[in-house]
């Protein structure tokens, strides 16, 4: 059988799944609404509930698209798009599959990947790193909860500390890659690595959600503070690839 990321099997069991997802949501959907209406709940209530709702949705599918195409190219559209669609999201799924390619010395997910052998190991490790979660939670996290909400208890201030801390290591992993680069290998291409390049990525960014949000509440524009970080994802792709285009001689120095 020839090696196919995006062939038809590929695409036919990312529609089998994709289509359960669907299915399942609407069950519930249903099953709520029925609810809703043996609790007395007006029509108008539910219904403004629902496009709330679905509105809500936008800024992360925005997030998920842009880490599906930033995917696509090593591993096809079939993988990224089941993953990320039942329970990958963006910071993970780019690291295992970078962790992965780099073990092959493959270079990165801006590599397309041809050896089946690579691909499959690139999607072991993206699916195995999921499970632990699956089984965590259910065992520990009742134990976990109970233990953080004594802390808080005693001091309020370190439930804040410890929000702010997790998610400031989440970016200061990505801050690090941009700055000190991937593992070289055969197959490094430029604007793998650390360079001038990710370095504009990462500058165009932080800066696009730094003034979108104090748009946001300069001009009290709510929606504009959810909508932030998939308009700066897809922001900062358009500055490095025209950056990228302009001048190629600076923007692919690297220092690793």
């Amino acid at each position: 059988m020839t090696f196919d990321k995006s062939g038809a099997f590929m695409m036919i069991l990312g529609a089998i799944i994709i289509s359960f997802v669907v299915i399942e949501s609407v069950f519930f959907l249903v099953k709520s609404w029925r609810r809703g209406k043996a609790l007395g709940i007006t029509s108008d209530s539910m219904k403004k509930t629902v496009i709330s709702s679905a509105l809500f949705t936008i800024p992360p599918a925005m997030a998920i698209v842009a880490t599906v195409l930033a995917l696509s190219k090593a591993l096809g559209i079939a993988v990224p798009w089941i993953r990320l669609s039942v329970i990958g999201n963006m910071a993970y799924e780019t690291t295992a599959a970078n962790s992965a390619m780099g073990a092959f010395g493959a270079g990165t997910i801006a590599n397309e990947i041809t050896d089946p052998v690579v691909f499959s190991s690139a999607v072991w490790v993206m699916t195995i790193g999921s499970i632990m979660p699956l089984i965590l939670i259910p065992l520990f996290l009742k134990k976990m909860q109970k233990k953080m909400g004594n802390v808080v208890q005693k001091d309020t201030k370190w439930a804040d500390s410890m929000s702010a801390a997790a998610f400031i290591g989440i970016i200061a992993a990505f801050i690090g890659v941009s700055l000190a680069g991937v593992n070289a290998s055969e197959h490094k291409k430029p604007g793998d690595s650390a360079g001038i390049l990710s370095l504009v990525t990462l500058i165009s960014s932080i800066a696009c959600m730094l003034i979108l949000q104090k748009i946001a509440q300069k001009k009290n524009i709510h929606w504009l503070e959810t909508f932030a970080m998939p308009i700066s994802m897809f922001f900062s792709m358009g500055v490095a690839m025209l950056f990228a285009a302009a001048a190629p001689d600076i923007a692919y120095i690297e220092w690793r």
